[in-house]
């Protein structure tokens, strides 16, 4: 399930970097987050990506930031827990429609499980019951995954206004993972414009700490993890971490 703003910026790079950390205990990923910038992808929309950058950041810093910091002050942790764990019960349907269409069976019953037993003993997905019961989350499906599965080409990297980093080929797969959102179907706008917003708060709010991680130029970092932690969820954690970054610019 996409987020419709910045916030997905630092989402992805703290992702990247949580997820290298786990992959070099289990796979040695985790060297793939200090290659150098010369192994990078070739940024063939730099001026437009960086004027984006800017502008996304500016909204977090003057909007996001400091909505994210006051509803973390002021909400009781249970409370944050049990709305990360209901939008996290939301994303396992875009996860399961993926699986699918991906071909990878044992997760397609490991999420529904997950679905199914969050949703009803969960009360909602408030609570990861299944968790406990050896349904584990998984990093996540979208349509851009399913895409590169496919064999469709990257693209080169792109910064999209209020939605952050992007490729081409993720680009072009946004309307389905949008449609594939349950909270899209509530028939009435207010609702489901709260539950958006909550979602993008919640989400900036568990980020306050891991923008730490941010080193030198923000832009070459961000798109760097971003890029890394996609070719990390498209693989399933196993990188090739002598081939460098695939450019992208094949077919483009």
């Amino acid at each position: 399930m996409r987020m419709s703003v910045l916030v997905v910026v630092i989402m992805l790079m703290s992702a990247c970097a949580s997820h290298g950390q786990k992959a070099d205990a289990d796979s040695g990923a985790a060297a793939a987050t200090t290659k150098p910038a010369a192994q990078a992808p070739v940024d063939r929309f730099e001026k437009f990506n960086r004027h984006m950058f800017s502008f996304n950041m500016k909204i977090d810093r003057w909007v996001l930031k400091p909505v994210a910091k006051g509803y973390d002050k002021i909400t009781p942790r249970f409370v944050k827990t049990g709305v990360s764990n209901f939008f996290g019960n939301l994303g396992e349907v875009d996860n399961i429609l993926n699986d699918l269409l991906q071909w990878k069976w044992k997760q397609v019953g490991n999420d529904s499980g997950r679905l199914l037993v969050n949703t009803t003993i969960g009360i909602g997905g408030l609570f990861d019951v299944a968790r406990p019961m050896g349904m584990k989350k998984s990093d996540g499906e979208d349509f851009g995954q399913t895409l590169a599965v496919w064999g469709v080409k990257q693209g080169p990297f792109l910064v999209l206004p209020l939605l952050g980093p992007s490729t081409v080929r993720d680009g072009f797969a946004l309307p389905v993972d949008w449609y594939a959102d349950p909270v899209t179907y509530i028939d009435h706008k207010t609702p489901r414009y709260a539950l958006r917003a909550l979602h993008l708060v919640d989400t900036r709010r568990s980020l306050l700490d891991a923008e730490k991680l941010i080193s030198g130029d923000p832009y070459l970092f961000i798109r760097d993890a971003y890029l890394q932690r996609r070719e990390y969820l498209i693989k399933d954690g196993e990188l090739d971490l002598d081939s460098g970054f695939d450019s992208g610019d094949e077919d483009f």
